[in-house]
């Protein structure tokens, strides 16, 4: 693992964790400590976190945002989920599909999308758009946060769909979300200004390339025969000159002369013997009914003959239970069994709990698919 491989974040990154999780790839120890820490506080208690688990710094903060998400009861829900996605990123430089950050942005996100409180808060826009950088196609979740008004008020929304359509070559699209922003006169108009005006320059610089490219090759140019070079090409008219009337002279065809049919010498014999062996091949008579017939009537026969038992005999003997074959499993990839988990937790919190290595992959590749996937129908108006 190196420096080189970290994913950069715009807020920065806590030393002490870039550092741990960059010393975990090398030693098989931190490793091992690593996977524990997401596979252990996730499955078991509260009681049985700390029994379990080394006192590392890094297991004690992932417990303590679960629980912190939990158990929170104040005014302010979103902020234990915005400890856990940047203890996340921390932790997992690399991302990857095994960190689980981008179903902890799914689950986030849908927990939060029918609250009002959050509807134009600048934090809970920025988990959407860093959601959209991790899918694959992040139009869809633009479209949603407009029909549901979300972060219509802040000017980012608008930059960064402006900032898709145009990667994806829709710049008229891209040209009317932003006058729509600066009609609504979204925060910060400034910004909002200053990103229009760019995107401008860059649309004309691509539109004047395009006519450029046209004026420059307004027809194909087609070569026929052998393409000579400078040297060549003036000496062909003088060494050519009186081949080409010899060329000439050869081609003049004389146009009143008829034209003459090729007819074959021995056409009449070969009639002939046509005509005798199609006699030979017809049919002199049609046949009856039955001769003609005869291959598609099949001859009934007994269907008595064999018996099938009535009774099934009893089995003799018992069925010997085979002996089971022991699968390996390496360390760092056993499972814990499954804790027993509070019933008053909510469903986004349970799978984070009840979430495998296997799992959070699985999820992660079907959310870069299809982002709204666990969303009711009606929500996509």
């Amino acid at each position: 693992m190196y420096k080189e491989n970290v994913r950069p974040l715009k807020g920065g990154r806590d030393v002490k964790l870039l550092n741990h999780a960059l010393r975990s790839q090398v030693d098989r120890s931190l490793n091992a400590s690593l996977l524990r820490t997401r596979r252990h506080s996730s499955l078991f208690a509260p009681s049985l976190r700390l029994s379990l688990l080394p006192g590392s710094f890094l297991e004690i903060d992932r417990w303590r945002m679960i629980e912190a998400i939990d158990e929170y009861q104040g005014e302010d829900p979103l902020q234990p989920w915005l400890r856990c996605i940047k203890w996340v990123q921390e932790s997992f430089p690399t991302g990857g599909e095994c960190s689980g950050l981008i179903v902890m942005y799914e689950q986030c996100v849908r927990t939060f999308w029918h609250d009002d409180h959050y509807r134009d808060d600048l934090r809970y826009l920025k988990v959407w758009l860093e959601y959209a950088d991790n899918c694959a196609d992040a139009e869809v979740i633009f479209q949603f946060l407009e029909a549901n008004q979300i972060g219509q008020s802040h000017s980012i929304f608008y930059t960064y769909y402006a900032m898709h359509l145009e990667s994806k070559n829709k710049l008229r699209k891209a040209d009317e979300i932003l006058n729509l922003g600066l009609a609504r006169k979204a925060r910060s108009l400034v910004k909002l200004e200053d990103a229009y005006r760019t995107f401008l320059v860059r649309s004309t610089q691509k539109k004047h390339g395009n006519d450029e490219g046209l004026t420059d090759y307004p027809l194909p140019i087609r070569s026929f025969g052998i393409v000579l070079t400078s040297a060549e090409s003036r000496r062909q008219p003088a060494e050519n000159f009186g081949q080409s009337k010899r060329m000439v002279a050869l081609q003049r065809i004389d146009t009143n002369k008829p034209l003459t049919v090729y007819k074959d010498a021995n056409t009449r014999a070969n009639d002939q013997c046509s005509n005798l062996k199609a006699n030979e091949r017809s049919w002199s008579t049609l046949g009856s009914r039955s001769d003609r017939n005869k291959e598609n009537v099949s001859i009934p026969k007994k269907w008595s003959s064999y018996k099938v038992p009535q009774k099934i005999g009893q089995r003799t003997g018992s069925a010997t239970s085979s002996t089971c074959i022991e699968v390996y499993v390496d360390e760092e990839c056993a499972e814990s069994p499954p804790a027993k988990v509070a019933k008053n937790l909510n469903s986004s919190v349970l799978k984070l709990r009840q979430a495998t290595s296997q799992n959070l992959k699985n999820e992660t590749e079907m959310l870069k698919v299809n982002p709204l996937r666990n969303f009711h129908l009606h929500s996509l108006r």
